[in-house]
C-alpha cells in the first residue's frame, strides 16, 4: 500500500532534516465536528453523479476524491471524515454502478462532475458551509488515481484547476502486486503501480508505503452489500486492524493538503522527516523536490 502525493503549487524545503522530537497531531481526527450528506442525481440542479459530501461550517478547500474499481464512494466514510475534520469540504462521486465504464468513460464523468462544482456544490451544501474552489484538490484510490492523473493531465476538459494531486495506492493497469486467492486478480500489479506513478510524476511529489498493509486497508470496517463483503478477499490485506492505517493514510493527505493549499508545512515537514510518527511502518518515504 502507498501514497503518492504530488503536483503542489509551492516548494517545500524538505533538506533540512526536522529537529528531533518533532510532533504532530494529524494522525488523529481534527477538531472539527463534520457531517455527512448523500445527493442524487434526481433533479436538474443535482450533480451528473451521486455525491457523498463531508464538510463542518466555514470556507474550506475541497478535496474531489474518485473510488476505486469496482468499490462504493461510501466504503471510505471514515478515512475521509478523518480529512474533513482538518478543514476541507469532501467532494467523493460514485462514479459508476455495478459495472465498470470504460477507462475513458470514468475520466468524463469525473470531469463532468468537476464542471459542476463551481455551478452546483453550493447549493447542496448546508447553511454556513463555503467551498473555496482556488484551492481545489484531486485524489484517488485504485483505478481512481489513474483517472485522477488524467483529469489533471487534460484528458478531458475541466472548468477548474487542481492545486494538489494525490494517489492512493496507484493502479495504472487492469485492477484486478500481489494475490490473495487463486480466484482473483492482482490488484496493483508490477509496472502499473504506485512505484510507476511516483517515478512518471513530476517534481514537487512524495511517496510514502505502509509495507505491512493492503491494497483495501483504508477502508471503512465491514463495508456494506456485496461488494463491500468481496472487498475484503480480493486483495492482499494486513494481519492488524484496519484503524491505524486509516489514521496514517489520513494524517498523510491532511498534512500533505495543508501545506500545499493552506501554506502549513510544519506537520508535512514532521511525517516526511520522521516516518516514525505514524501510526503504521512507513517505509520507504521519498521526495523529489523541484
Amino acid at each position: 500500500m502507498a501514497v503518492l502525493a504530488a503536483k503542489g503549487i509551492i516548494k517545500i524545503d524538505l533538506k533540512t532534516t526536522a529537529s528531533s522530537g518533532s510532533s504532530t497531531s494529524v494522525f488523529e481526527t481534527g477538531s472539527l465536528s463534520v457531517s455527512s450528506i448523500h445527493v442524487d442525481t434526481s433533479n436538474i440542479a443535482s450533480p451528473p453523479k451521486p455525491l457523498l459530501i463531508i464538510s463542518h461550517e466555514g470556507t474550506y478547500p475541497v478535496l474531489l476524491f474518485l473510488h476505486g474499481f469496482e468499490l462504493r464512494n461510501i466504503f471510505y466514510t471514515q478515512i475521509l471524515r478523518h480529512i474533513s475534520s482538518y478543514g476541507f469540504i469532501v467532494v467523493a462521486p460514485q462514479l459508476y454502478g455495478l459495472i465498470p465504464p470504460s477507462g475513458i468513460e470514468e475520466i468524463r464523468s469525473a470531469a463532468a462532475v468537476t464542471n459542476w462544482l463551481s455551478s452546483g456544490l453550493q447549493s447542496m451544501l448546508p447553511e454556513k458551509v463555503k467551498p473555496d474552489l482556488q484551492k481545489l484538490a484531486l485524489a484517488g484510490h485504485s483505478r481512481g488515481v489513474k483517472a485522477a492523473f488524467a483529469l489533471a493531465l487534460g484528458y478531458a476538459e475541466t472548468s477548474l484547476k487542481f492545486s494538489a494531486l494525490v494517489g492512493l495506492d496507484p493502479v495504472g493497469g487492469k485492477v484486478g502486486g500481489e494475490q490473495r486467492n487463486c480466484i482473483t486478480c492482482p490488484c496493483a500489479p508490477d509496472g502499473v503501480n504506485h512505484v510507476e506513478f511516483y517515478c512518471e510524476s513530476k517534481p514537487p511529489c512524495y511517496h510514502f508505503v505502509t509495507s505491512d498493509y493492503g491494497h483495501m486497508d483504508m477502508l471503512d470496517d465491514n463495508p456494506p452489500g456485496f461488494r463491500g463483503v468481496i472487498s475484503g478477499y480480493t486483495c492482499k490485506n494486513g494481519n492488524g486492524p484496519r484503524d491505524p492505517m486509516r489514521k496514517c493514510v489520513g494524517g498523510i493527505f491532511v498534512a500533505f493538503l495543508k501545506a500545499y493549499l493552506d501554506g502549513e508545512t510544519a506537520d508535512f515537514k514532521a511525517v516526511v522527516n520522521e516516518p516514525d510518527l505514524a501510526p503504521v511502518k512507513l517505509d520507504p518515504v521519498e521526495f523529489i523536490e523541484s
